[in-house]
């Protein structure tokens, strides 16, 4: 299916999106060759709407599971190696719910799944409904702390992004490899917080990177579940 109606564009458009407290951030730039130019943020109300935004995405990084374990005794591979990238930030790589609990709603006790992952239960399951395999062409999952790991010449952040030296930190870094970034960190978007708006930048740095093919996978060797979804983290 083409991605777009009508003669062909002169460039690609590539988006970040993560969940919030409205539904869905997403950002996008357009890329032609040497140039990237993001566009101002905005909330979706729902995870499937990404899919209907116009011209299409090429690429979406995404800030959630994408390919599930069949049991909280068999953790995703791609977790393990980013909890050990990361260094003090990896607490920010939570446990994957099981594909029964994103089906579901289910928890099972033994999944020890911690408070955001919780909350966000709902989200996760919107991604699941609309995840089938055709879709890893133009999804692909991705984490703001692996992003910001790139962005910082393979080096974990040490500060968190709930502080002023960590927001400090990272907009430096941001500023430095995006050109015109500040489109989405200053954004003002009713009930989202400012942390969300660096992680979407991070993540769009990462939507860039593999629109060049440059991105790399978590593991390197795939995994798939059940379903036939990756179970990988692209950085």
């Amino acid at each position: 299916m083409p991605k777009h109606a009508g003669p062909p564009l002169p460039y690609k458009v590539v988006a970040a999106v993560t969940p919030c407290p409205r539904g869905w951030l997403v950002a996008s730039a357009k890329l032609h060759a040497a140039t990237f130019a993001p566009e101002e943020p905005r909330v979706l109300s729902k995870f499937s709407e990404v899919f209907e935004e116009r011209p299409q995405f090429e690429v979406i990084a995404l800030n959630a599971p994408v390919g599930y374990p069949d049991t909280p005794e068999a953790p995703r591979t791609c977790d393990v190696i980013a909890r050990s990238m990361l260094g003090r930030r990896s607490m920010t790589v939570r446990r994957t719910p099981t594909r029964g609990t994103i089906e579901t709603g289910l928890v099972r006790l033994d999944e020890h799944l911690d408070a955001i992952t919780l909350v966000l239960l709902g989200r996760y399951a919107e991604v699941g409904a609309e995840m089938l395999p055709y879709r890893q062409r133009d999804v692909y999952e991705a984490h703001p702390e692996l992003s910001f790991y790139v962005i910082n010449g393979d080096k974990p952040l040490v500060r968190s992004k709930k502080t002023d030296e960590g927001i400090a930190e990272r907009r430096v870094l941001l500023e430095k490899r995006i050109p015109g970034i500040k489109r989405v960190l200053d954004a003002q978007l009713p009930g989202v917080p400012t942390s969300h708006l660096y992680d979407i930048a991070a993540l769009l740095w990462t939507a860039r990177r593999i629109a060049a093919k440059a991105a790399l996978r978590i593991p390197e060797n795939p995994e798939w579940d059940a379903e036939g979804l990756r179970k990988e983290i692209v950085r």
